[in-house]
């Protein structure tokens, strides 16, 4: 059996009376994507809370390479390799792309609170972050203002913040998101090259994205995993296409 580079084992949350997860176990493996789709309001976004640990689960676990993360905070589990992009951008839109970056692997380094004009002095910062802003094709934009990238832009600029912390996971969170075609399709090409650097915990509406990348898809449905498979195996889900996927899928 592929040991899980990270895993929930039955987690539950509620908010009152909504029961926003309801025993979610969802593995992911080395070198995959995993997608998670479902409806809006299935609990896609208190997932990855949870995963994340911005949300602690009132029961159940987290695990990430083998340790029980559960009660770790967010900071912690980024150290220990779980790296994450957001559905709204989290960049410093005033900063400079490459500040962006470098910011990101002054984190990684484990020292976020050095001045900036020391970090940007910092050859092996300076080297880091250049590098994942090559890889996402963001090189020519290094001293451009955050806030003056397109949208697709600072999508790609995300992943470049998380590559400088080197994760050993991605949970991605709709990176498709207001990307016109040619944009989502550079990016899909690169998620697919990725996972075999850090296997991808994908959450995203764009299914062109999903069924091009996906080794297994999990749909989630009001809190619930309703189905886990391959894409043929989800496709064909009598359940997952009346509860999501229509008859057109």
């Amino acid at each position: 059996m592929t040991e899980l580079v990270l895993e929930t084992q039955d987690i539950c949350k509620s908010f009152g009376a909504l029961r926003a997860s309801r025993n979610i176990s969802i593995g992911l493996k080395a070198g995959e994507i995993h997608a998670v789709i479902g409806p809006n309001g299935a609990g896609k976004t208190t997932l990855i809370g949870q995963i994340c640990g911005t949300l602690k689960p009132d029961s159940g676990s987290v695990r990430l390479l083998g340790e029980d993360v559960t009660q770790l905070a967010t900071r912690e589990r980024a150290r220990l390799g779980l790296g994450r992009t957001f559905q709204i951008s989290s960049l410093a839109m005033e900063d400079t792309v490459l500040q962006n970056a470098v910011l990101g692997a002054l984190g990684a380094a484990g020292n976020p609170w050095r001045f900036w004009q020391d970090a940007l002095k910092d050859r092996a910062l300076r080297e880091k972050a250049e590098s994942a802003l090559e890889r996402v094709g963001l090189q020519d934009h290094a001293r451009t203002r955050t806030a003056e990238l397109s949208h697709g832009q600072r999508r790609q600029l995300e992943v470049a913040v998380a590559l400088t912390k080197e994760p050993r996971a991605f949970v991605m969170d709709e990176p498709m998101a207001g990307m016109g075609s040619e944009g989502s399709k550079r990016l899909t090409e690169f998620l697919d090259e990725l996972r075999s650097e850090a296997p991808i915990l994908l959450v995203e509406h764009d299914m062109d994205a999903v069924f091009a990348l996906a080794d297994r898809i999990s749909v989630l449905v009001y809190g619930e995993v309703i189905a886990t498979g391959t894409v043929d195996e989800i496709r064909s889900d009598a359940a997952v296409r009346e509860a999501y996927l229509g008859e057109d899928a």
